[in-house]
């Protein structure tokens, strides 16, 4: 069974501008994260008006994050030699790794000027639309035609012919499925406690198993950086193991404290 896709990625001509679909899903992943983190807000007795000025914190965290991350590190030759490319975010290249750490650390600057609820409840509860908000992403990706996973090598998989005729692991679709599964176990787990859940344990099981499921699939993909080409473990995966291990500390201290 092949599959051949062929995707205009760009949504809407306006003029000399361009509204890309990966675009819509990346701002439609935070208009949902809002309404979710409002119900949050709502159910555990919190104003959520204050989502207004948290949410600039967030998206600025995330894509300066994941911007510097991809340039740094997936093509560090480039970026350095060009450094005002870095600032063409319109062209594409986010990873996901400095994503979550720009994230982090924006909502760490943002609790200390606004105290309450406190950034370990926020980073709690952010993950549970961020798992979602991931699967809209690796959906852009499959829509663009990037982030390409490795020949099956027999007569299925996907031929993105934009790209080249062999089919292939639509690794972006896995991904995908993988992170909906993850957005429904954090909010079981969520349900089921609500505002007893242990401190950090939705945080630490987003990390954990995001990232492990992302260094698996790793194993499905092309290269994504020039210089990894014949590594045996790739730079996603390594990225992968740091957060993976902050992510089961945080479950285990959730875990004793509980």
């Amino acid at each position: 069974m092949i599959w051949h896709w062929q995707f205009d990625p760009i949504a809407l001509h306006v003029g000399p501008l361009q509204l890309h679909w990966y675009g819509v899903l990346f701002a439609l992943a935070f208009v949902l994260g809002q309404q979710l983190l409002a119900w949050c807000y709502r159910r555990e007795g919190y104003d959520s008006q204050a989502l207004d000025s948290l949410m600039p914190w967030a998206l600025i965290g995330t894509v300066l994050g994941a911007r510097l991350a991809h340039c740094l590190i997936y093509d560090p030759a480039y970026y350095l030699s060009q450094p005002l490319a870095i600032l063409r975010v319109w062209e594409g290249g986010l990873a996901s790794h400095g994503g979550a750490l720009g994230l982090m650390l924006a909502l760490w600057l943002y609790s200390r000027r606004h105290p309450q609820p406190g950034f370990a409840w926020l980073l709690d509860r952010i993950a549970l639309p961020a798992a979602l908000g991931g699967a809209l992403v690796r959906c852009a990706n499959f829509l663009n035609s990037e982030i390409l996973g490795r020949p099956t090598g027999d007569d299925w998989g996907v031929v993105f012919t934009a790209i080249d005729p062999l089919p292939r692991h639509p690794v972006q679709l896995y991904e995908a499925g993988a992170y909906l599964l993850i957005a429904a176990l954090l909010w079981t787990v969520y349900r089921r406690h609500g505002r007893a859940t242990p401190s950090g344990l939705l945080a630490g099981l987003f990390l954990l198993t995001v990232f492990a499921a992302r260094a698996l699939l790793e194993t499905l993909k092309t290269p994504q950086a020039a210089y990894e080409s014949g590594f045996a473990v790739s730079v996603g995966q390594w990225l992968s193991l740091p957060l993976m291990a902050l992510g089961l500390w945080l479950v285990w201290r959730a875990k004793r404290r509980a």
